[in-house]
């Protein structure tokens, strides 16, 4: 599936970091080790690892990684991609910030099991952060999933996300260009959040 969705010579959903990741990236640590999740072909990856940031990007489409390597390779800058899937990703693996944008392909039993392998990987003192959609984006049809339950309330996050100080949390409107898998008027939700405890 993952690799049709990604088979055309065009990326998908651009080349350019998803604007979330550009306006937030200043929280992350000079030199941070970030996890992006379901990473497709790599432009928010692609854009860390131009901020100086340690950069493993996870992905299950072959398709999309070659067309990330590719763009690393114009850009300059080197991420570890590994081809993979969230559902058999090493998660003991550390990290100080797990990215993951629009990755609502997970419905709620594997949603809740990618939180709290994103709560294993983040060492104390790390971030999460998460964007995508509010469930009332289906009305809009402008991108995102047809199923409700795959969609983020602020509500859910905080509760995948106990006892971490939320830095962010927002459900708004905004006009996104993206690609052609992500264009006009939206309803987003951002969520940053930074668990708890002294760094290692």
């Amino acid at each position: 599936m993952w690799d049709e969705r990604y088979k055309g010579k065009d990326y998908l959903f651009g080349t350019e970091p998803a604007a979330f990741v550009a306006r937030e990236a200043g929280v992350l640590a000079p030199g941070s080790r970030v996890l992006c999740l379901a990473d497709g072909e790599g432009r928010n990856s692609v854009h860390l690892a131009g901020l100086g940031h340690r950069v493993t990007a996870m992905e299950p489409s072959g398709v999309a990684l070659d067309k990330a390597r590719a763009l690393a390779g114009a850009r300059g800058v080197v991420v570890e991609f590994r081809q993979s899937g969230v559902e058999t990703w090493d998660w003991s693996r550390p990290f100080d910030a797990a990215l993951g944008v629009f990755i609502q392909f997970a419905p709620p039993a594997l949603r809740a099991a990618i939180h709290a392998g994103i709560a294993r990987a983040v060492v104390p003192g790390g971030l999460v952060l998460l964007h995508g959609y509010a469930p009332r984006q289906i009305a809009n049809g402008t991108g995102g999933p047809r199923a409700v339950e795959n969609l983020y309330t602020l509500d859910q996050l905080r509760a995948d996300f106990p006892g971490w100080e939320v830095l962010r949390a927002a459900d708004y409107d905004a006009e996104i260009h993206e690609g052609t898998g992500h264009a006009g008027r939206s309803a987003l939700v951002d969520f940053i959040a930074r668990k708890l405890g002294a760094p290692a």
